[in-house]
């Protein structure tokens, strides 16, 4: 059903829960997964722009570490992928490039002034847009229960 699943990451627990549920299914499938990162250029100002992408890229590396340690743990194949561009569209575009069957995605990344600046949820704009299924995973709470 699944040859090759999306797993955009940001290191969020949000995204944690979705990176397991992502390589849950493509061991299931013996599907492929294609970790992402994307570095958002809408959220530094000019000034700070090569310091800001400096940290987000060791961020995204970091959090590819992690999907790539999912992945080996279930023995699936996982290729890693580092962008630049805004959220969404950079998924969709992924989506596209690497030929997925399936997005797979936490509900809730970013807080704060990243989230505000993008003007809503990159998961709900990939929903919208995206030409093949997506799977959205909620964030769960300290206590295991998931959020309203």
């Amino acid at each position: 059903m699944y040859d090759a699943v999306c797993c955009p990451t940001d290191g969020s627990r949000g995204s944690d829960a979705a990176v397991e549920h992502a390589c849950e299914l493509a061991a299931l499938a013996e599907a492929r997964v294609h970790a992402l990162f994307v570095v958002d250029e809408s959220i530094a100002g000019a000034a700070d722009w090569d310091m800001v992408v400096e940290r987000e890229e060791a961020r995204g590396e970091h959090a590819l570490d992690a999907v790539a340690d999912a992945g080996e743990r279930r023995g699936i194949p996982v290729e890693r992928h580092l962008r630049r561009g805004r959220p969404h569209e950079e998924i969709l575009d992924a989506a596209g490039d690497y030929g997925v069957d399936l997005i797979v995605m936490g509900t809730e990344g970013r807080t704060g002034l990243g989230r505000f600046l993008s003007a809503g949820s990159v998961a709900e704009r990939v929903v919208r847009h995206s030409s093949v299924p997506v799977l959205t995973v909620r964030t769960p709470t300290e206590d295991g229960t998931m959020r309203d």
